[in-house]
């Protein structure tokens, strides 16, 4: 089994998708934009927020030399110092006990995503139900262990990760406690292509870690994560605001609070319909059956007359013998009149 609980909310095959509303630096710096998100989210049936952990000081330096800003034109983020960047996105940590407080009010999970050692010990002292490690962290194998040595459950992302580096993380958590384990499958681009996404990775996750697995999703609209569902993701993660006309650190790949809701509508119906391999009839189908085609006198026909194609026919309804059966009917005789409409049976017929 390799369900796990977060707050007492399962989370595994038998549990709809367990869906996580990233905050990440969506508040654009506002206290009461950050409750409101956490409002909104609640309002559009996620199971939790998550909140990220840190200061620009123990992300990096306040430097710009080679490296220290970002470089990639194609980033959301392009020219942007890291430290700056670190500074305007994080949420500031006084704010973390009224986030929680209000989340709860809300029926809301809130965790959060920790950093470096200072975050864990401040989350632990806030009573986390569960702890996110980054993609950009699944390297860092001490944080993993400080994390896993809480005994809470661990969420991690892999974007980026090679087999052997989501091996030595996943080693350094089991070894320092961690019992209750979710891998992401994640793709680390901003937003991130579907055709990137490949999300054939899960079951594959799912089947070499003996863990859940799931989706952390920065494509765009929800498509990608609903499809995640048929391949057994059993979480998933998207990024959440309440506008992206608003702006934001990561709002233009963030879901809105209707798209959000609609995720949670659609992902649910993915799960409602993986049912199990059947190949008969449900009973919600029992009565279509009788709209089938099936084998019917079509023109009056008098006892001892052949039955030829020019009076059967295979019409709707379906209360007569199925249509295979025409070729052994074709050259038979009626044993008694029948009218247009009536349903063929053997007992109506003898061989010629």
């Amino acid at each position: 089994m390799t369900m796990i609980r977060i707050a007492g909310r399962e989370i595994g095959p038998n549990a709809r998708p367990y869906l996580i509303a990233e905050m990440s630096g969506n508040h654009n710096q506002s206290l009461d934009r950050a409750l409101a998100i956490v409002d909104a989210a609640a309002d559009a049936g996620a199971d939790a927020i998550k909140l990220q952990t840190y200061t620009a000081d123990t992300m990096t330096l306040d430097i710009r030399a080679p490296g220290f800003v970002i470089d990639n034109p194609r980033s959301p983020w392009a020219g942007r110092q890291l430290h700056s960047l670190y500074a305007e996105a994080s949420t500031p940590w006084e704010w973390h006990a009224a986030l929680m407080a209000r989340a709860r009010e809300r029926g809301l999970h809130c965790f959060s995503t920790p950093f470096d050692d200072t975050a864990v010990d401040f989350l632990e002292s806030l009573d986390v139900p569960a702890y996110k490690i980054a993609s950009f962290e699944l390297t860092d194998l001490a944080l993993i262990r400080r994390v896993a040595a809480t005994g809470k459950p661990l969420i991690v992302s892999t974007g980026m990760a090679t087999l052997a580096e989501i091996d030595d993380a996943v080693r350094a958590a089991r070894g320092a406690g961690c019992r209750e384990l979710v891998l992401l499958k994640c793709t680390s681009t901003y937003p991130a292509a579907p055709t990137d996404s490949n999300i054939r990775t899960i079951p594959a996750l799912r089947e070499a870690f003996g863990c859940e697995a799931g989706l952390s999703d920065h494509t765009l609209g929800c498509g990608v994560a609903v499809a995640s569902v048929a391949l057994g993701a059993t979480l998933i993660e998207k990024h959440f605001t309440l506008s992206r006309a608003e702006g934001g650190v990561d709002s233009a790949f963030s879901l809105e609070p209707a798209e959000f809701a609609q995720l949670r509508i659609e992902s649910e119906r993915a799960w409602q319909s993986l049912g199990q391999v059947n190949f008969q009839p449900t009973a919600a189908e029992g009565g279509s059956t009788q709209f089938r085609r099936s084998l019917y006198i079509v023109k009056p026909v008098k006892a001892g007359e052949l039955l030829t194609r020019d009076n059967v026919r295979a019409i709707r309804p379906g209360y007569g013998l199925a249509p295979k059966h025409l070729d052994q009917l074709i050259g038979c005789r009626v044993v008694k009149d029948a009218a247009p409409g009536t349903p063929l049976a053997w007992e109506l017929v003898r061989a010629a």
